[in-house]
């Protein structure tokens, strides 16, 4: 079931300069790791001024999904939205 959340989390990133692109590699959300798996989608959404990246991503055991903003004005991360595969 898809749940919105809007709620700041914790987020490990990287940067790799050959790619040269950033993306997330763990997320900390009540109270539980969760590895990045495949990042499924990427893009930008401008806020005025404020560029938000967004993240759509599952953990590396497939068993959620995850919908990241990382907002450059403040350099927060909000879990947007989670899910856990199965219907609504």
């Amino acid at each position: 079931m898809k749940s919105k959340i809007n709620q700041e989390i914790s987020v490990v990133s990287f940067y790799n300069a050959r790619n040269q692109r950033a993306q997330p590699y763990a997320i900390s959300w009540q109270n539980k790791d969760y590895t990045v798996g495949e990042i499924g989608y990427h893009h930008k959404v401008y806020d005025g001024k404020i560029c938000h990246h967004i993240f759509e991503l599952v953990d590396s055991e497939q068993s959620l999904w995850f919908r990241l903003n990382f907002n450059t004005d403040n350099l927060h991360w909000t879990l947007e939205e989670v899910s856990d595969g199965n219907a609504d």
